[in-house]
């Protein structure tokens, strides 16, 4: 072969070469990068050419698919009771994406995850159609329409566990939004998603998991396990050194009671009235390091409580000076909690100090209602001993019997809670946050802690507001747990 056939050959030899490497390089380096880019119309496509599989709460699914008109995608999500049950589902939407299980768990939904590849396999030679598999959950429907009715059209949340396996019951945000409304690609779903996104309301904001407050007086809660967990207090009944004004510890600010009867309250008495000062004196006996144990203890300061939605991190500061540590004691400052955090300290509380890990799927199951995987029940730490929690116990009971939590007593059950108001804005002008947490108990044990914060409190005391607006949403919730369960 002469020199320049030799040189075109070793070129093409080259660019053949060249051709394998870069083949090659896109359909198995760069597969996974290309097939989820944005810009793929096909995967969307894929993903919507047949029915999903749905989300279930008890045994009845709140999701559906229907036919779409003049698209190259064929089937869009519907929902039943979307509103409602949005903080649940989140959305799944032809022109702009999903959150949370339905984007969590899009896999199984659509039948593409690798668990299910036997069912794919044997519709190849059955001539089947593919299917997703569903998404079973652990909420409660009564527990939720209950809480979503009663917060009615004002901002707030709502988060109920079980505390003896952490299933989630109940998961509320309000005002809310149906995902039905933008889950095609038309003008309209569009003009619907605009409207959402731009809302002042934060309507696709789903406060219970991703929505901070100041708890106020319901981390008192938290304040008074750490001091009988670091033995500051040993009798929930003795009278505490608390003077009458409590200055905060180097300065001369004093703290601001609302209740009477605080001076040497006991820590029984303190938590039934809700006495700021008997509890910012305790948090800087226990002091700030102490402090954060506990709350950590109780999930505050974790970056990766998955539900499997990941809640957003609540939060006790590591590092403020003492003055601080005395204030956020009594849930102001900079102590700041999601509505599930805050259902997670009353389960631990009511679930004799073992928190349990909280989750909402329960199974995860083919489409022929074959069982892919079951959630099994996980303790998630140990915040306070058993003796610690039913002296807890005893003193939020008092809070419901005797206390400012009397709207959530419910005839022939015992109930365990606290109250709180929480101040915030610029020298805390803003209308406060009203807060309720509480447990109901049974001879089987609780089967139902529960969070409320309600935003738009028109409420200017401490404690009154959450025990007036914030208990009756709690006890519908637990009414709804409890009649269900009987």
């Amino acid at each position: 072969m002469n020199k320049p056939l030799r040189r075109i050959s070793i070129f093409c030899g080259l660019l053949i070469l060249a051709l394998l490497v870069r083949t090659n390089w896109l359909q198995y380096v760069q597969a996974e990068e290309l097939s989820t880019r944005k810009e793929n119309r096909r995967v969307a496509i894929a993903q919507y050419a047949q029915e999903r599989g749905n989300i279930i709460v008890q045994g009845d699914p709140i999701t559906g698919s229907a036919v779409t008109d003049g698209s190259d995608y064929k089937y869009k999500r519907t929902y039943v009771n979307g509103p409602m049950w949005a903080p649940v589902t989140g959305y799944a939407s032809q022109a702009f994406g999903s959150t949370q299980l339905e984007s969590l768990e899009d896999g199984i939904l659509t039948g593409n995850d690798d668990r299910l590849f036997f069912d794919r396999t044997i519709g190849m030679f059955t001539g089947d159609k593919k299917q997703g598999g569903n998404i079973v959950t652990t909420l409660n429907a009564a527990a939720q329409k209950a809480a979503f009715e009663k917060l009615g059209d004002r901002k707030g949340a709502v988060a109920a566990i079980d505390p003896r396996s952490g299933a989630i019951l109940a998961l509320v945000s309000t005002p809310s939004y149906d995902p039905s409304s933008f889950a095609g690609n038309s003008k309209d779903d569009e003009k619907a998603w605009v409207e959402l996104k731009d809302s002042a309301d934060k309507k696709l904001v789903n406060r219970a998991l991703r929505e901070t407050y100041p708890p106020g007086s319901t981390f008192k809660v938290v304040t008074a396990a750490a001091a009988l967990e670091h033995g500051v207090v040993t009798d929930i009944n003795a009278a505490t050194d608390t003077p009458e004004p409590y200055i905060l510890p180097g300065t001369r600010t004093p703290m601001v009671n609302h209740a009477k009867g605080c001076e040497k309250a006991s820590l029984n008495k303190a938590l039934e009235v809700s006495c700021n000062s008997v509890f910012a004196n305790l948090g800087d006996k226990v002091q700030r390091d102490n402090m954060v144990k506990t709350a950590e203890k109780f999930g505050f300061n974790n970056e990766k409580i998955d539900t499997p939605v990941r809640a957003f991190a609540s939060i006790y500061d590591k590092t403020m000076s003492r003055d601080g540590n005395a204030q956020s004691s009594i849930g102001q400052f900079n102590t700041a909690a999601t509505p599930l955090q805050m259902a997670m300290v009353a389960a631990a509380v009511a679930n004799d100090g073992k928190l349990m890990k909280p989750y909402m799927v329960q199974e995860r199951t083919a489409p022929n209602l074959d069982v892919i995987d079951r959630h099994k029940p996980e303790e998630m730490s140990r915040p306070l001993s058993a003796e610690n929690a039913q002296k807890l116990q005893a003193m939020m009971v008092n809070v419901v019997e005797n206390g400012t939590g009397g709207k959530a007593k419910i005839k022939g059950t015992t109930v365990g809670g606290k109250t709180g108001t929480a101040q915030h804005g610029e020298k805390n002008a803003k209308r406060p946050y009203a807060w309720f947490i509480s447990y109901a108990d049974t001879e089987q044990g609780s089967p139902v802690a529960v969070a409320v914060v309600i935003e738009d409190s028109e409420a200017d005391r401490e404690d009154i507001s959450g025990g007036g607006l914030a208990a009756p949403v709690a006890k519908a919730v637990m009414e709804a747990v409890l009649k269900s369960q009987s």
